[in-house]
């Protein structure tokens, strides 16, 4: 069985955990608690760590099931394929959402203009800054060294 990643209507992601798991399907919806205020009161509530997204256990023959569900628009793709996202990959985001010693958590995409450090590879612990990003690759300025590093995803 893969985990895949269900994109659901927006603000939708804890109903649609919750109907999965009252029909029997293995799903996380990872979430945080924040401090929303408003002009009158402070409340703690729980938001998903990822905006429109559901991860569901299943197998690939019972993909389709999940359709039943109001609020699921479709699977997440990567090069034309459903993305699957590994066991090891879901329980680091269990792992560091049970840490008690985090006190914020966010998550963004990486833009063009970033400046990010390189944590594998021929080129792990540089500095780069991301100048391009598509479908198919990244291009990086190493400044340090003095070149431009294309990285293809397949």
């Amino acid at each position: 069985m893969n985990w895949y990643v269900l994109y659901t209507k927006p603000k939708w992601e804890k109903k649609v955990a919750e109907r999965l798991i009252q029909m029997g399907v293995d799903c996380y919806c990872p979430v945080i608690t924040k401090v929303k205020e408003w002009s009158d009161r402070k409340k703690k509530v729980e938001i998903p760590l990822f905006n429109s997204y559901v991860f569901v256990n299943l197998k690939d023959t019972d993909r389709n099931s999940v359709f039943q569900i109001a609020g699921v628009v479709r699977y997440l793709f990567w090069l034309g394929k459903p993305a699957i996202v590994r066991d090891e990959e879901i329980n680091i985001i269990k792992k560091s959402l049970a840490a008690t010693n985090i006190s914020d958590i966010s998550v963004t995409s990486i833009q063009v203009g970033d400046r990010i450090k390189l944590e594998s590879g021929a080129f792990s612990n540089q500095d780069a800054i991301v100048q391009e990003v598509s479908n198919t690759h990244y291009i990086l300025v190493l400044e340090s060294l003095g070149c431009v590093l294309k990285i293809k995803y397949k």
